[in-house]
Order: structure tokens, then sequence, then C-alpha cells
């Protein structure tokens, strides 16, 4: 290689460019080495300018910063060209042939040391050669290693560069220029006096803040509350200040020598002038922020089960913060009769906060306040409704304040409704007590003409007996509300009733819409008769699969029936809508025709238990499956339990900790063989064997794994596109549970729980798939759907719509979560979810894991 210096041209002529990008590389590379502190002093040194961190402090500190910026600067000028070595183009040569295979640069540079004299060797060494320098053409050129980290293991270089940046959104370079006003007076005298000022509007606005220098205008809008910051500069006393607009004294420099800076607060309209030498004045405009309003809007409604919802809109200039309703008992308006006569028990206002958007603009919004009330003692009663709205400034808004009916749940059973009033009576005084024991001693008269069975009446017995002790000796607060807890669940028995209730219902409220339409009734009484099928066809339903539940043996008794059709609940809502549909077009006829049909359906309808004694390989494997799922869901509560008492010990008693040590066993309990010992070891945090509760949480996951991969291995419906898809995903969840295991066994709770998360999500996925293959195949042998039910039982769905395990389809095709309720409860969770993660005293792992919480939902 000693040659290299006299290489000729034409040899290295492919890697002319390669070449020399190597060598700029590498330039680039020593030059970035041994300067990078001077470039993060200089960096470090604008941000703080171009921030105006100089006009916070003191002029002292400002020099004395200064003087440390220009030692640094110096010493990282020193340090970079003491330690500079500018590369040469033979190193950038062998860095370049390094990357090269066979280093094809040096061989093309070489020459024989022996046999140059043989013919022979002579051609091999030139077929070498040529073979060489055919392969330089592949030459590339070779990417800097611009890193720095083992010089700097503190990323300080990163700190400068962010500060710079941060300098560069929030700050100005013009603030540079204050530095030369904390000069020596002489050069205060040479430059003049200056001035620098800033409006900063209140932080809930989210208006910017202005640098008062660039404002040429005479007149300048300002929000109520924004912050005037003045700075002046130069000879004390050449610049003052008057100004109308903070509410106080017009104030001046000459009072205060010292006062080279001054901030206030703008309080109303009028006049801000800098008087002296560039000085300059605006004409500010206040623009009062508004306080916030809120009025109900559309009608409130409630559900079967008493579920109030009441619409609101809510708007303000700059946003609503928060929200409450406030019902109050109006009084004036109620009945005052029977159990309403006596004057009622002192009771607080029912105070509720207002649901706000989750996210989005909050300026103009519509709501809905969902509540249930129908516990309350003012259920179904007049009250006085107002609701009140807050901004971030601390102003209210108050809706004008309305009489409405407090919405309950209803009862529409006489005897249901009976016990509610007394209830309501009870609950309005404990002075009724005595009346109230005497109605309902009254009601029990004959328990055979009211009464449907003995279960009420022996219930109205137990009830009765306790009131009447308690009136005896004066009925306290909580016998009061015991008495009336006792009262709204004998209602709810009787106002629910059994099947044969449902199905009296049911006739009854087919019976009034076919004398409806003989009668040619209304479309509002039509439409209300319709709806009145539908909740009574629902019920029915639910009373129907609750008697087949207890019922063991129906199952084999709907197997055995060859000629019974299977109907989902879809089935039944659209045979109501034909019947419906019907109706509005006028053919009356063919709508009691078809009412007829439905009649006899749901006269007939049972309910199918699947097939009693045995179970289809599909139906065992999403057993399986299913419970693997719940085993490993309790597994992971337990994990992250472990992760909060880890950070917050004596958060939970030992005796919550022997517990929670058993949620989660009982599916793989005997598969891991942990017996009688788990609730010693849950309690004691350390097994008989010395392992940790870590290692015990470990050998669960591990049997978990153990247990899916032998399930996964038995696994139905071989051969379908489903059901490669099933065991794909199987294979994923089993090498997440692995990952868990092994996170356990080294103390990472959190990356245990991520792991775990995978596995469940992996496990649902898995048995979304086995489903789909198994319906699959269920087309296959049966031909169609909805076939008789001679057919296996295992391809049977119920009524209510529910398919089979076999098919892998938990529950009905239908939306099931039709309150909506679960939305105020998800952003109650998703506000507590974002309020623990603002808590910065919290352990780091677990404010990552509310973080990847936030990111996933």
């Amino acid at each position: 290689m000693a040659s290299r210096e006299n290489a000729p041209d034409d040899i290295l002529k492919p890697v002319k460019w390669p070449l020399r990008l190597t060598l700029w590389g590498m330039v680039a590379e020593r030059i970035t080495r041994a300067f990078w502190p001077l470039w993060s002093v200089i960096l470090v040194t604008l941000a703080a300018l171009m921030l105006g961190l100089q006009d916070l402090v003191a002029v002292e500190w400002v020099w004395g910063a200064g003087l440390l910026a220009v030692l640094g600067g110096l010493w990282g000028l020193w340090r970079g060209v003491t330690r500079l070595r500018w590369p040469r183009r033979p190193e950038a040569m062998v860095r370049l042939d390094a990357s090269l295979r066979g280093n094809p640069i040096q061989a093309a540079l070489d020459s024989p040391a022996i046999g140059a004299g043989d013919p022979g060797s002579r051609a091999l060494w030139a077929a070498h050669q040529a073979r060489m320098r055919a392969r330089m053409a592949e030459a590339r050129a070779v990417e800097p290693d611009l890193r720095v980290s083992r010089a700097d293991p503190f990323a300080l270089r990163y700190v400068a560069l962010l500060a710079f940046l941060v300098a560069l959104v929030f700050g100005s370079f013009l603030r540079v220029s204050s530095v030369t006003a904390m000069g020596p007076a002489g050069a205060d005298l040479a430059s003049g006096p200056a001035w620098e000022g800033w409006m900063e509007p209140p932080g809930y606005t989210r208006l910017p803040s202005v640098y008062l220098n660039d404002v040429t205008a005479a007149a300048l809008d300002v929000p109520a509350g924004a912050r005037i910051t003045l700075r002046l500069y130069g000879e004390v006393g050449a610049l003052s200040v008057s100004e109308s607009i903070s509410g106080t004294a017009p104030v001046a420099t000459e009072s205060d020598p010292t006062a080279t800076a001054q901030a206030f607060d703008v309080a109303r309209s009028g006049r801000l002038e800098i008087e002296g030498p560039g000085g300059r004045g605006w004409d500010l405009d206040v623009t009062p922020d508004a306080a916030p309003s809120v009025t109900r809007s559309g009608e409130i409604e409630a559900s079967y089960e008493g579920d109030a919802q009441i619409p609101f809109d809510a708007r303000d200039d700059y946003g609503v913060a928060a929200g409450r309703a406030t019902l109050v008992l109006a009084l004036d308006e109620v009945d005052r009769r029977y159990g309403l006569a006596t004057e009622p028990d002192p009771r607080d206002a029912i105070e509720v906060p207002l649901p706000m958007p989750i996210a989005g603009d909050r300026a103009q919004f519509t709501e809905t306040l969902i509540e249930n009330f129908s516990e309350h003692p003012w259920a179904n009663l007049p009250v006085r409704l107002e609701m009140e709205v807050t901004d971030e400034a601390g102003q209210t808004g108050l809706s004008a304040p309305e009489v409405i009916t407090l919405p309950g749940r209803r009862f529409f059973d006489p005897m249901a409704a009976a016990m509610i009033d007394q209830r309501r009576a009870l609950l309005w005084s404990r002075a009724n007590a005595r009346d109230v024991a005497q109605v309902l001693r009254a009601v029990g008269h004959r328990p055979d003409d009211v009464f449907r069975s003995a279960v009420p009446y022996l219930r109205l017995r137990t009830i009765l007996r306790r009131l009447e002790g308690f009136a005896a000796e004066g009925l306290t607060a909580d016998q009061q509300t015991e008495v009336a807890a006792a009262l709204w669940d004998l209602a709810l028995l009787l106002e629910e009733g059994d099947l044969a209730d449902a199905m009296e219902r049911l006739q009854r409220a087919q019976d009034r819409l076919s004398e409806a339409m003989r009668n040619g009734a209304s479309e509002q009484e039509i439409a209300e008769l319709m709806q009145e099928l539908r909740e009574a066809t629902d019920d029915y339903m639910r009373q129907l699969s609750r008697q087949a539940q207890q019922d063991g043996e129906q199952g084999d008794q709907m197997a055995q029936d060859q000629n019974m059709v299977e109907m989902s609940q879809n089935d039944l809502q659209r045979m109501m809508d034909r019947i419906q549909e019907l109706i509005e077009q006028g053919r009356m006829a063919e709508a009691q025709e078809a009412l007829e049909q439905l009649r006899q359906m749901m006269e007939n309808m049972q309910v199918t238990q699947g097939q009693g004694g045995g179970q289809t390989p599909g139906e065992q494997a999403m057993e399986g499956l299913g419970e693997t799922l719940r085993d490993q869901q309790g597994l992971s509560d337990e994990a992250f339990r472990q992760l909060q008492e880890q950070f917050n010990p004596g958060q939970q008693g030992q005796g919550e900790q022997g517990q929670q040590g058993q949620q989660g066993e009982g599916g793989q309990g005997q598969q891991q063989g942990q017996g009688q010992g788990a609730p010693d070891q849950g309690q004691q945090g350390e097994g008989q064997g010395g392992g940790s509760l870590r290692d015990q949480l470990a050998d669960r996951q591990q049997g978990l794994r153990d247990e899916l991969n032998r399930q996964s291995r038995n696994l139905p419906g071989a051969g379908t596109e489903g059901g490669e898809a099933a065991r794909e995903a199987l294979r994923r969840a089993e090498e997440a549970m692995d990952g868990a295991e092994q996170a356990l066994r080294e103390d990472d709770l959190a990356g245990a729980l991520d792991d775990q998360s995978r596995a469940m999500e992996a496990l649902r996925e898995g048995m979304r798939n086995l489903g789909e293959a198994l319906a699959q195949q269920q087309q296959q042998g049966q031909g169609q759907q909805g076939a008789a039910q001679g057919t296996e039982p295992g391809q049977q769905r119920d009524p209510l719509g529910r398919n089979s395990g076999s098919n892998g389809q938990l529950g009905t095709d239908e939306n099931m979560v039709q309150d909506e309720d679960v939305y105020r409860r998800a952003r109650e969770l998703l506000d507590e979810i974002r309020r623990r993660s603002g808590e910065g005293e919290r352990p780091q792992e677990e404010l990552d894991y509310l973080e990847r919480l936030l990111e996933r939902f």
C-alpha cells in the first residue's frame, strides 16, 4: 500500500466519487466530534437570549452568565482545534476498501511479490486484478459515523438543540438586542433609550401573545385580564409610562428611579403610552369575558328502567369548564294528598355534575345528562331544575328555573304501583310509618285475591312485621331506608312477574293492537300500540329464556323435536316491522293475518338449551378458550395490583391481598399443581417452596401457556381458512404468554402487563376465527341456515338470537348495549385515567402504563 499516494488515476477512476464522498464524510465526522461542545454552548446562549432570560434577572447575573458562556466557547474552540485531525486520501481509501468484499482497491494497486517472471503467474495475477477492478464498480460511499455518545454520555448536545428549538418557537431574535442596554453608561448614552413590551392574554383564552414593538396601529383590542409587561432600557428617566387601563393611578419612572420593568393587568379600556425618545402610544379597547350560559333543550325522556335523559345546550366565548344540575322539590306544585299530606322530612337538594365533551370545542355544545332517579324519594314528583355552568375565569351562568316531573321508573302492575306509592309515603315522612303499615296489612288481608304466588306475599309479611316493630319504637333514618329498599325490591318482583304474566301482557298487547286495527285507530295510537307490543315481546322473551335456564331437561326435549323451526329475535323484529309497514300502507287484512301468525308462533315458542348431556368438539374448544381467556384476564388483573402495591405499599390490606391472590386461579389451579397452598401464597407473598409471589405468577402464566398449547393442538376446524387463522392467532398468544412469563420472572411487571394484553387480544382473535371456521363447516354440512332442529344440536340458535358455542358467535348480532349510561361511564373512566396520568408523584412505570391506555383508547 505504499504506492497509494501516486496511484494511477485510471485504476481509481471507478471509485473516484465514492472515494471523494467518503473523504468528505470523514471530514464532517471529525469536525462534529471535535467541535460539538462549541456549538452546544453557542446554541444554549442563543436560546437564553432569544427567550429573554436576561430581562428577568439582575444585570450582575447576566454578566456572570455571559462570562461563563465566553469561557465555555473558548474552551470548546480550543478543544476542537487541538483534537481535529484532517483526514487524508489514503485513510478514506482504506475505509472505502474495507467496505468492499475482498479489498479490491488494495488488490488493484498491488503487484506480485514473487513469480513476476513466470507467464502463468502473470496471467493469473492479471485475471485476479481484472476481477478486482470489476468489483470496484460496486463501491458506494461509506456513511460517516456522527455519533458522539461516548464523549457526551448525558446527551447535553440534545439539550442545547432542544433549548434552541424552543427559543425559535416561543422566542425572538429581537430580544437578543436587549443585552446592549446592560453595558456601561457610556454605551447607553451612545445607543439611546429603548423599550420592549408584551401583551399576554389569559391562558384560558388560548390567544397568542402580542409583541408591542411590532404593533404600529393606534388602536388595539385586548381581552379582559390581559397582562402588559414593559421593559425600559437606557438612561433612567429618559422614558416614562402613563396608562389608564389598570384602574390605578398613572405610573411613571420618575417616581421610582429603579423601575426599569413594569407590569399590570388590563381592567378597562383606556390609553397606554410610552413617553420619551422612540416612545409610542395605543388606545386599548378591552373585550370583556362574557359569562357562560346554559339552557335545557329538547324533551326530557326516561327509559323503561328509569334512566332520565335531560338534554341541554351550553356556550361560552372561550369554553365551559364545568357544570352541575340542581334539583329541589317544588313543594308548592305537589299534590298534597294521602301520604303526601304531612310535612316532608328535610332532604338535601340533588346535585349532579353536567357531562362535558371529552374532546373538541367547549365554546358551544349540546350534551345529555343521564341519571337514574327512580329510587329517590322525589321520583315522579315535581322538582325545580336549575343548571349552572362555570368558565375558566370563574364566571357562572344559570339556566332559568323550571318545574319538571323528576323522571323515574314507572310501574304498570297495580300491586307494584301500590307498593311504590307506600314506599314514597314512607320516604316522604317517617311520621307516615303507622299509616303505611296499616295499608300494607290491608293489602295482605286476602292474599289469594291479589298475589299470583306465595313469594311476594311472604316478602310483604316480612316487611310488614319489621315496619310495625320499627314504628312502635320510633322509626329511624336507617330503618326508613331499609324498609324502603325492601319495598322497592318487592315492587320489582311484582312488576316483572313470571312467564305467565309476560305471556298475559303479550296477549293483551296483541289484542289491543288487533282491536285498534279493526276500529280504524289513528296513526299515533297504532304507533303507541306497536311499541307496547315490542316491549311486551321483549319481556316475554326474557322470561322465556329465564325459565329455560332453570329447566335443564328442556334442551333434550327440544333436540328430539324434528318439526320445530329455529327463529332468532331478529326474525321476530322483522315480522313486527312487516306488520307496522302493512298498517302504514293501509293493508289491514294482511296486517291482521301477520299478527295472527306472530301470535301462534309466540304461543308455541320454546327456548333451546343446547344438547343437554354432551358437547360438540367445537363447543368444547370455544368453552376451553373462553375459560383460558378469563384466567388470563384474572392473572393480568393480579399482576396490575402487584404493580400498584410495589410503588404504593400499604395501599391494600393483607387480607385483601389474600383474596386477590386467589382470583383467576380457578381455571388452571389443578393444571399447575398448586393445590391448597395457593391461599397461603396469596396472603404471605411467598410460596411454600421459597419462591416469591412473582415466581408464583410466572408459574401460573406458564400453566396457562401449556394449556393453550394443548388446546391449539386439538383445535377443530382444520382445512378451512378460518381454522388456520385461529391457529396462527393462538400461536401469537402463546408467544405473548411466554414473554409475560419471562417478564414476571425478571420482576418486570409493566412489561408483563403489555405481553398479557397482547395475549388476550390474540386469544379473542383466535376465538373469532374459530367461530367463523365452525360456522363455515356448519353451512357446508347443514345446507342452509334455519333448517329443522333434527340436525346436530350444537348448530341451533335460541329465539333470543344467541348462537350456540360451536359457531363461535357469542351473543346476538344486535347491539345489546342500548342505554346511554354506558357513554357517561366511559367518559368517567377516561377522565379518571387522564387525572391519574397527570399526577407527577406517581411511579414512572405506572404513568407509562396509563399513557399506553390513553393511546389505545
